[in-house]
């Protein structure tokens, strides 16, 4: 178990725990970033809506927000919510199962964190390149292929 990392899941749907503080850690070796307090919700479409309309004004669902709070792009001070019903749709939109879709996600938010961005075609060409290459490396810890 990672120090400072709390995984909450307010929904039905199972979330492997142990599995999101695997990943973490992986990512924390990869970019040697240290944990100051991270907290990743799992919740409903209807909550993760709640919030991007309360802090970024969007009136839709959407699979992942982040909030970072550090100053250091190398210190993660952060919350990441991730809509568990939105991963699932997102599985079966892109033929995977809903463990990488979750593995996606946990690599797409820590990317964030740590200064990736995708707002504009060129910046999200490479974070997905970045985002790509780490679920290749790290798909074989998922339960479903060892």
């Amino acid at each position: 178990m990672i120090k400072n990392l709390e995984v909450n899941n307010s929904t039905d749907i199972k979330i492997n725990k142990l599995l999101i503080h695997k990943i973490v850690g992986l990512l924390k070796n990869e970019f040697s970033f240290n944990i100051s307090s991270l907290l990743i919700n799992f919740v409903s479409s209807d909550r993760i809506i709640k919030i991007n309309k309360k802090f970024l004004n969007h009136n839709y669902s959407t699979d992942i927000i982040t909030f970072g709070y550090s100053a250091q792009n190398m210190v993660i001070d952060s919350e990441i919510y991730i809509s568990v019903e939105d991963a699932k749709l997102n599985a079966g939109k892109y033929e995977v199962t809903f463990s990488e879709e979750i593995l996606r996600l946990v690599i797409h938010g820590i990317l964030h964190l740590l200064g990736y961005d995708d707002k504009t075609p060129g910046l999200k060409v490479k974070m997905k390149q970045v985002e790509n290459k780490l679920l290749k490396k790290y798909v074989k810890i998922l339960p479903e292929n060892n």
